[in-house]
């Protein structure tokens, strides 16, 4: 989720799936919008023996998305887990499913991309966030859900010889520039930039990053226009609607499985969809 452009417009990836090999991938967030869209370009590039492990609040759309992927990309085995990560059991269902697939699969690549995330109330300004419950929730699910997995799922995986480990937070402008009725949402977004910039540090033999897709065009657009408190950022993000401005999804997936197939990034980089 993007408040708008930055500079530069960058060129599309080219339209052939490329094959990556046997690959463990895990995505949050997996059924709907640019979770959606990037489990469909992923599916026909990993290899006859690969995992995809789906994560997501919602099951029946998780579950179509399921189908739809094992029909298509035959020797790609799917797994879906519908759970909510904003919770404690929910991270422990997540937490089981990839202790049983990952440590199964015989290949020495792991990518895990942290996808699902919340807005939080946006009606509201910063003096109006009063609640602890509201706030220490929303942290959870936005905060504690990628760290507690990323632990989980490179302790699962392992350290095997020769293998390729990445980890892809997906981020926002918002990690980097403050926006009014957005305290949550900003907070939230540089948090996860900085954890996973620790992470680069601490661990680097790991791929590392943090990737702004831009202001696409799904349904958290649609709350920013309709829900935002302050006036001036609900007119902005109207305006960026109305002159065609949203990314397709499908787009700003591709841009990152150009970065990841070209694997140049530096660890822990901040790379935005204008950037590319």
């Amino acid at each position: 989720m993007e408040p708008g452009p930055g500079s530069g417009s960058g060129s599309g990836p080219g339209s052939d799936p490329r094959r990556w090999g046997p690959v463990c991938c895990v995505l949050t967030g997996a059924s709907r919008g640019f979770g959606r869209s990037l489990a469909r370009l992923l599916a026909p590039r990993l290899g006859s023996g690969s995992v995809l492990l789906l994560l997501a609040r919602s099951a029946a759309p998780l579950a179509a998305l399921e189908a739809e992927l094992r029909g298509s990309s035959p020797g790609l085995r799917v797994r879906c887990v519908a759970a909510d990560l904003g919770c404690e059991q929910g991270l422990r269902q997540a937490e089981a499913a990839m202790r049983e697939v990952l440590p199964s699969v015989p290949t020495g690549r792991l990518l895990l991309i942290h996808n699902a995330g919340s807005l939080g109330d946006i009606s509201k300004s910063f003096l109006d966030l009063t609640d602890p419950d509201e706030i220490n929730n929303y942290f959870a699910f936005n905060v504690t859900s990628p760290l507690f997995l990323t632990s989980h799922a490179l302790q699962a995986f392992g350290k095997r010889p020769g293998s390729n480990r990445t980890v892809v937070n997906i981020s926002s402008l918002c990690a980097l520039k403050p926006f009014k009725s957005w305290a949550l949402y900003c907070s939230g977004k540089a948090s996860r930039d900085m954890m996973f910039q620790v992470l680069a540090l601490e661990e680097p033999d790991i791929r590392v990053l943090n990737y702004a897709p831009g202001p696409l065009d799904t349904d958290m657009q649609l709350l920013a226009r309709t829900e935002t408190g302050d006036p001036e950022m609900r007119q902005h993000f109207q305006s960026l609607q109305e002159s065609g401005q949203l990314i397709d999804c499908t787009v700003s997936a591709q841009k990152l499985v150009t970065l990841l197939e070209e694997d140049t990034f530096p660890s822990g980089a901040h790379v935005d969809f204008y950037d590319i």
